[in-house]
């Protein structure tokens, strides 16, 4: 059987976690292939809200195999309070999570570097979630990480210590201290916690389990506009956020992937620093704020808020090969009568274009926009696709014409059953 892939195609807050959780029960596994707590995927059901930021989205649903691949940046003591969370709440996942022993390790002397090189970067701070994030796979990329793995050595200790050691020397030229010992007994009790959970190479076991024809949902993280190489370098996430990080951050071959679901807002936000062509700073962008509760669910930070932008949106589905698009949150825009659509920018000298540049030209574009009529109807009554209003249909009519891929799913409130499948 093949590997279906979920990723997000603007900066990440698209509503990944709850299209995973819709489409969870015709799969057998969910895999999350990159990030970690800096994601935060949101579902809602029975009226209740649930964020999940590093387990993998499919936990709540019994049968399904949850995967932690090696490509996510784990840090304990986050993983531990989401786990006792879901317990508390009555879910059973010590069956079906799996954990990569390949993962790296978020050690609070990460977290710790985090702030204090978002501080050294002054006005110029790329908007980090303070996580640990970027540390960490600085550490991997630099050979000198930790690895899910190695708290089942029995020098763990020591390789912590030594890690800690190089992490103060950097600490020190930007004349800090890392200041970590008050958080270190609750690690070493996550790690406690950890090596209790089924650690293993997710590699075979992926792999294993698609000779059993099993069906595979890879779940990402953050969104493709995030993407370490393709985009707004540098105000980007330190891991690769499209399809090609599945195959490296799961151990899959790319021959394995077949849908591409890509997760659009009807509008479009930002949570941090970098680019973001369509942001509205006027009554408007509040407005999309207010009405979509656009908060992170990481940081609870307000995200900036703009309109569609499709030469955005045509550069993230050329890079996934997208085959479907699921647009969410339609209802925040019940209230406008004009709903505008980025379609091209003009440069700065005068000429237009429709594909996305590089940064030094994409923060002194100004985006060129088309208008269709608002439908001003509550759209969280409508239980049935032939029940959308005529301009919502209009609405979506154009974005598939426009990005030449199928809009299959609209979301048209924040609970499951407020999910909508067209065609």
């Amino acid at each position: 059987m093949p590997v279906d892939v979920l990723v997000g195609l603007q900066w990440g807050d698209e509503g990944k976690g709850k299209i995973v959780d819709v489409l969870a029960p015709t799969y057998d596994v969910v895999a999350r292939f990159q990030g970690g707590p800096n994601a935060g995927h949101t579902l809602f059901f029975d009226g209740v809200k649930h964020v999940l930021h590093q387990v993998p989205s499919g936990i709540f649903h019994p049968h399904i195999i949850n995967v932690v691949g090696n490509g996510v940046v784990l840090d304990p003591v986050v993983f531990r309070g989401e786990l006792q969370k879901l317990t508390d709440r009555g879910i059973q996942w010590g069956d079906n999570l799996f954990i990569s022993q390949k993962a790296q390790l978020i050690l609070p002397s990460h977290r710790a570097l985090d702030r204090i090189l978002e501080e050294a970067r002054g006005g110029g701070k790329i908007g980090s979630t303070l996580k640990g994030i970027g540390p960490t796979y600085q550490d991997k990329v630099g050979r000198t990480g930790l690895r899910v793995g190695d708290v089942l050595l029995p020098d763990f200790k020591e390789r912590y210590t030594e890690a800690v050691a190089r992490h103060a020397q950097l600490a020190a030229f930007y004349k800090q201290d890392l200041a970590i010992e008050a958080y270190e007994d609750e690690f070493f009790s996550a790690i406690e916690f950890l090596r209790t959970l089924q650690l293993t190479n997710t590699e075979y076991l992926l792999n294993d389990l698609l000779q059993q024809q099993k069906r595979i949902l890879a779940e990402g993280a953050q969104g493709a506009m995030l993407d370490i190489d393709f985009g707004t370098y540098p105000f980007v996430t330190s891991s690769s956020t499209i399809v090609a990080g599945a195959c490296t951050g799961l151990g899959i071959a790319p021959h394995h992937i077949d849908k591409v679901y890509g997760i659009s807002k009807a509008y479009c936000t930002r949570v941090g620093s970098g680019p973001f062509p369509t942001e509205l700073h006027d009554e408007v962008g509040e407005q999309i704020r207010q009405a979509g509760h656009e908060f992170g669910s990481t940081t609870g930070r307000p995200r900036r808020c703009g309109w569609v932008d499709l030469p955005a949106l045509r550069y993230s589905i050329m890079l996934n090969g997208v085959t479907e698009i699921h647009l969410m949150k339609a209802d925040v825009l019940d209230e406008f009568d004009e709903i505008r659509v980025c379609t091209h920018y003009q440069l700065p000298n005068g000429e237009t274009t429709d594909q996305f540049p590089d940064y030094g030209t994409l923060q002194n574009v100004t985006p060129v926009y088309h208008s269709l009529p608002g439908w001003r109807t509550t759209l969280q009554e409508i239980t049935e696709p032939e029940a959308l209003p005529q301009p919502l249909k209009d609405y979506l009519h154009y974005l598939e014409e426009n990005l030449l891929v199928p809009i299959r799913i609209v979301s048209v409130g924040p609970d499951r059953v407020s999910t909508l499948h067209l065609n």
